[in-house]
């Protein structure tokens, strides 16, 4: 228990404040971000391909801003005001999702709203790391995904009670329930940006770049070793398609709406529940053994949705689907810390959530084009998928073993 304390103790403020902020700006986006494939399917009948195509532009305009937003911090020497203006962006862009009624619409809220994703999350990170130091690094990332994940476990508590009181049809989701729910994700969104703004503190980069030196949007002078964890990360993302594909499934599978959202509420739990204790045990145990061992779960649950027979079964996936989370969502953003050093952080912040944004676009197109077509042409229809990302997997923690040191 006292070590706990003193762990926490030592936290500096901007932690607590970062994951305050995360908390609310969750509860707003995941009230939202799981209704929106559904929103999609059941209201505006557009088919899976082009539903991977919305969320894979949407994440590749993120990466891109990202590259351009953490590079800028490094050269500013500061992070804090270029991640307000981040939420800011995002805050504002929710409430339109209330008026559009073709896809177009959906892709150019959602385009605004990683704009906004983009323009924050290395900043943010590197702002993160700025404000620990490697003995408790894993501990202070963990504990950010907890916050987020607690807000997530929220924000969807939230759309099922709104999904209860307004659907009279528990299979496929209206109109008017969307539209209720993006009205009532307004509120933690406005808070979150208020709470950042007023409570963090910025932390200068050790050695800012000097003024009027160009900015570092490539891997140049980086460390051999995060070049090779860049690399492997991408290879995994390109099997890492959206979770809307799991959401649809279980849908194929046969839970109702409501289901649908008691179970991410049971994967947004356990991520809650074991963020913090993976991200503080990779400060003992070493980064690369968490993010294997997280990808390795990723790959067996991946079999299972590919070969789930029944709804039931996707939804207690979908629970353990939260370890993968859990052990690699943080971890991995401490062990790019841990490989740069402080004045190349935002920099290298942005290229990692570039990478991983940029390969989101093929993959996500990729998995809904399997979904169609392979059933056609290889018999495994819905299925395809999900066994293309368990054999990346697997791929992909091979060479983390064998390339990142």
């Amino acid at each position: 228990m006292s070590e706990n304390k003193t762990k926490y103790s030592r936290l500096h403020p901007n932690v607590w404040v970062v994951t305050a902020t995360s908390f609310l700006t969750d509860i707003s986006s995941e009230m939202l971000v799981y209704l929106i494939p559904l929103f999609l399917s059941n209201v505006l009948g557009v088919r899976m391909a082009f539903i991977g195509l919305i969320d894979g532009v949407a994440e590749t305009t993120a990466s891109l801003v990202k590259i351009y937003s953490g590079a800028l911090s490094d050269k500013l020497g500061k992070r804090k005001w270029l991640a307000v203006l981040g939420y800011g962006i995002s805050t504002v862009a929710k409430p339109f999702l209330y008026l559009v009624n073709g896809w177009g619409g959906v892709l150019g809220v959602r385009f605004a709203d990683r704009v906004g994703k983009g323009i924050r999350t290395a900043p943010r990170d590197a702002l993160v790391a700025a404000s620990t130091d490697e003995s408790n690094r894993g501990f202070a990332f963990g504990l950010h995904r907890a916050g987020d994940t607690a807000g997530a476990f929220l924000g969807i508590g939230i759309a099922a009670f709104i999904i209860w009181l307004t659907q009279t049809n528990e299979a496929l989701l209206s109109v008017n329930t969307f539209r209720i729910a993006v009205l009532a994700s307004i509120v933690p969104a406005v808070l979150a940006v208020i709470v950042l703004a007023a409570g963090v503190t910025d932390v200068g980069t050790s050695t800012s770049l000097r003024t009027g030196a160009g900015l570092r949007l490539s891997l140049a002078g980086m460390d051999s070793r995060f070049k090779s964890f860049l690399f492997i990360v991408v290879l995994f993302t390109l099997g890492n398609s959206s979770d809307s594909f799991i959401i649809l499934r279980a849908q194929e599978r046969g839970l109702s709406v409501l289901q649908t959202m008691f179970m991410l509420m049971t994967f947004t739990a356990i991520y809650t529940a074991l963020s913090g204790p993976l991200g503080a045990l990779s400060d003992r145990v070493g980064r690369r053994k968490l993010i294997i061992g997280g990808w390795l779960a990723y790959g067996l649950v991946y079999l299972g949705f590919a070969f789930a027979g029944a709804g039931w079964q996707i939804w207690a996936l979908f629970g353990l689907y939260g370890i993968y989370y859990a052990a690699t969502e943080g971890v991995a953003k401490a062990l790019v810390a841990d490989l740069v050093p402080d004045s190349q952080r935002g920099a290298a912040y942005g290229l990692f959530n570039a990478a991983i944004g940029i390969t989101a676009l093929p993959a996500s197109l990729l998995a809904g084009l399997l979904w169609q077509g392979a059933g056609t042409w290889a018999g495994f229809g819905p299925s395809a998928p999900f066994l293309f990302g368990a054999v990346l997997a697997l791929l992909a923690s091979l060479l983390l073993w064998r390339l990142v040191k």
